[in-house]
């Protein structure tokens, strides 16, 4: 599981400039995130951050990494190359954060990005993956996320991720790669070569009901790339924003929220909280830890969900279904629509027909409500923009 304190820009548009690196169009929103981020991130932050991991129960379910994006450089590398912390914001430099955050029992992560400049126009690791790995390495990193911005168009980024991939596993310690693509490039065809564990494999999420939607859109014929060794990222989770930080925008509600936890988690994608956990109200923590969606979404098989037909006739209703490693089923149906609507799953799509002699014994994993499935089929209302998430077990009739 990851917890990633994420600080996200708004990117529009990529265009060539003086015939080497891509450069940003940023919208009006997009600056401002990116002053945002300049202001805000630094140590305090950081600890505090890693205090309430900690002491809210966060770690115990599962959430160990601590991951700083974008702003903590200066603009300018050392005399010997290296990168350098901005000393306003991490007067006690990199080390000592991490040591922090260690001491909590969690683990720390960092940012650079494949291209000259990161997004936010501080240094890049192009051309100094090796040297910047090794920095990671002294400062006792344990995760980097690697983004796309200001990349090279002459070379691929399958390129540009080997060389950091090659970079993390010569650099004397463990350190999970992140590739953060966006899926650009055709990601998926070549990104177990690089050495990632994780790539974002769709564009960057914001805090709406219909990024919820476009995301699970752009995600779904990339299922089958999804699995052990290299997990696909739908980006972050946007639980408990409520239109604030900087990807806030128009916000959801919690009925929301919940449905996009439950379908980051059914999907494969790592949990990466991305709202303020220091002010995180009851609900988005209820949502946040609930025991069962995080046994669905860690089950040690990792089988990617497939999709069965809503006979219910409504379009605006998903229905998934994924094998668990002990033989339960997860049952997932999520109504995308503004309108009540019924989903109706029939039985002998999964395996078991009537002549079988076999039906489910059902658990709803946010109500607990218990129930067995009758006529072969599942049928259940779910009011706009709800889900409902079952644990079902094989048995005779």
């Amino acid at each position: 599981m990851v917890l990633l304190w994420k600080s996200i820009y708004t990117q529009s548009t990529s265009k060539l400039t003086g015939g080497q690196y891509y450069d940003q169009t940023y919208t009006a929103d997009g600056l401002e995130f990116l002053e945002h981020l300049r202001r805000n991130i630094n140590e305090k932050m950081i600890f505090e951050t890693a205090d309430v991991m900690a002491e809210s129960g966060l770690r115990d379910k599962g959430y160990e990494y601590l991951v700083i994006d974008d702003c903590w450089s200066l603009r300018e590398r050392d005399e010997n190359g290296r990168l350098v912390p901005d000393p306003e914001k991490f007067p006690h430099g990199m080390k000592a954060v991490a040591d922090y955050v260690h001491s909590k029992g969690l683990k720390f992560g960092m940012y650079s990005c494949a291209g000259n400049m990161t997004c936010a126009g501080y240094p890049g690791s192009y051309e100094h993956e090796f040297v910047d790995a090794e920095t990671f390495a002294s400062w006792d990193v344990d995760f980097l996320k690697y983004d796309y911005c200001y990349h090279s168009p002459i070379l691929h980024g399958k390129y540009l991720y080997r060389r950091m991939g090659l970079a993390l596993e010569n650099c004397g310690r463990d350190i999970l790669f992140s590739a953060c693509s966006w899926g650009a490039d055709e990601t998926h065809e070549w990104i177990k070569e690089t050495g990632a564990s994780m790539w974002r494999s769709t564009g960057d999420i914001f805090d709406t009901w219909d990024s919820v939607k476009d995301l699970v859109a752009q995600q779904e014929k990339l299922h089958p790339y999804n699995g052990v060794g290299c997990f696909n990222d739908m980006d972050m989770l946007i639980v408990g924003m409520h239109g604030k930080g900087n990807v806030g925008l128009a916000g959801c509600n919690d009925v929301q929220y919940q449905t996009h936890y439950a379908l980051w988690a059914f999907l494969g994608s790592p949990l990466m909280i991305g709202c303020d956990i220091r002010e995180m109200s009851d609900e988005t923590r209820r949502i946040l830890m609930n025991d069962e969606m995080i046994r669905i979404n860690q089950d040690p098989l990792c089988r990617q969900p497939y999709k069965v037909k809503n006979h219910a006739w409504n379009d605006k209703v998903l229905i998934y279904v994924k094998a668990l490693a002990d033989g339960d089923l997860a049952i997932g149906m999520f109504n995308l629509s503004d309108e009540k609507s019924r989903a109706a799953m029939n039985l002998d799509e999964i395996g078991l027909p009537f002549s079988t002699g076999r039906t489910l014994e059902l658990t709803e994993v946010w109500t607990c409500e218990n129930l067995c499935a009758n006529n072969a089929s599942l049928v259940t209302e779910l009011e706009p923009f709800a889900s409902k998430v079952y644990r079902a077990k094989v048995i005779k009739l």
